[in-house]
């Protein structure tokens, strides 16, 4: 039977020779994942269970990155629970703060995830390891709990769409503009329960931080997961970092889909042919071009997070902010995904870019993102953020509206103090 990359992954880890969609399945993990909203739920689970000891301490990761540094007393109590557990069952790959950073930026960065990979994690964004060649997607914290006792998981094998991208991306167009441009085009539901994979010469265009950030929002469109296709730029990519966490003695395995694979639907996506886009309140799905966007005057631009907060998307930001001021009255907070990432943009002068520009530089946190700490709306405001989600009150107050968009129009949208193109600077 001819299978799509994700059901050989899937295939290969149940330890049978073929899978079909729709089948059911027990898998082996090599990654389970929780941060410090998820995990504490996860660990009582654990405890309820009668499980002591987790399956593999160096397979469980904890990252304490939604509410820290700790916002409050409650934020402190549960990472307080994450890091009594960490320490309990000795994990290895706990990263507290002033080591962590967003969890889907730091995994990769630290070669915690390679191609091949089977990935749950305890947050829906953990799809982002799709733009390795992995199979990761996110689940509840009940099996979480399951994953850490038992390093197994059951899944009900998804079927596929195909996205066959083409083309060669113009100047500020990027991998958010692609899956925007994708999610606009299909819906918030349009892959439910569907594997979203990428292939196609376009991809040659694209960079591993474009490939992250379509991964990321593979959830947005209602999919179990996204996949790309493993090409020289991810073979360099792990090769650069699978080396950094030799504990896991992580073993690249890539899976090609079988000539013959059967897909429920094939895009054929001219990647030439996208012009920067923005999805407006209060759902992914409701995309305009930049050109269609017209006179929004905004509040406040937020740039970072799981999606866009990689080095390639501070150095986007620094290169429109060089020698400009942020316009008046206007706030911009920027994240970076890591520490790494955060020292990279203090070594290659972005950080004082950011800072001479107005903007607020902070530790990697996701913050805002949901609406944590760091950059809540009030009643009435607008935000350009590139983060994931618009929902009704995502980044704070109801009557909040959030706009989301790439790196380069959130940066020129906090010039210009309404959402604009970089062309118009």
């Amino acid at each position: 039977m001819s299978m799509t990359m994700t059901q050989k992954i899937l295939a290969a880890k149940a330890g049978l020779p073929e899978v079909k969609a729709g089948q059911f399945i027990e898998v082996d993990l090599d990654v389970v994942l929780g941060n410090d909203i998820t995990s504490p739920v996860a660990i009582l689970e654990f405890d309820k269970m009668g499980a002591t000891k987790v399956f593999d301490k160096h397979k469980v990761v904890l990252v304490p990155d939604h509410f820290t540094p700790n916002k409050d007393i409650k934020a402190a109590e549960q990472c307080k629970a994450l890091r009594e557990f960490a320490v309990s069952q000795e994990i290895s790959n706990y990263f507290e703060v002033g080591q962590m950073g967003i969890e889907h930026a730091l995994l990769p960065e630290l070669g915690l995830v390679v191609a091949g990979d089977v990935v749950i994690g305890a947050d829906s964004h953990t799809c982002t390891y799709g733009a390795l060649g992995a199979f990761s997607t996110g689940v509840g914290s009940t099996d979480m709990a399951a994953g850490m006792a038992t390093g197994k998981a059951w899944f009900k094998v998804p079927s596929a769409i195909r996205f066959e991208l083409t083309g060669k991306p113009g100047k500020w167009v990027s991998g958010k503009d692609v899956i925007l441009h994708i999610i606009g085009m299909i819906g918030v539901d349009g892959a439910l329960y569907k594997s979203m994979e990428f292939v196609g010469s376009g991809l040659t265009h694209l960079s591993m931080d474009d490939r992250f950030t379509m991964a990321n929002m593979a959830i947005e469109a209602g999919a179990k997961n996204g996949i790309f296709l493993v090409d020289d730029k991810t073979r360099e990519y792990l090769r650069k970092h699978k080396t950094k966490n030799r504990a896991m003695n992580k073993k690249i395995k890539v899976f090609r889909p079988d000539k013959k694979a059967v897909y429920d639907e094939t895009f054929v996506i001219d990647l030439s042919t996208i012009r920067p886009t923005v999805a407006f309140p209060h759902l992914p799905e409701n995309t305009r071009t930049i050109d269609e966007v017209g006179d929004i005057p905004i509040d406040q631009v937020v740039i970072g997070s799981c999606t866009n907060g990689r080095l390639e998307d501070m150095r986007i930001t620094a290169k429109i902010l060089k020698g400009r001021k942020v316009a008046k009255n206007m706030r911009l907070i920027i994240f970076p995904g890591t520490q790494q990432v955060y020292l990279d943009c203090v070594k290659n002068g972005y950080a004082e870019i950011f800072v001479k520009a107005g903007a607020v530089f902070s530790t990697p946190t996701c913050g805002p993102c949901l609406g944590g700490h760091m950059g809540i709306l009030a009643a009435g405001e607008r935000a350009v953020s590139t983060t994931n989600r618009n929902f009704v009150g995502r980044m704070g107050h109801v009557e909040s509206e959030i706009y989301l968009a790439s790196p380069a129009v959130a940066a020129a949208s906090a010039i210009t103090g309404r959402i604009s193109s970089p062309e118009e600077l």
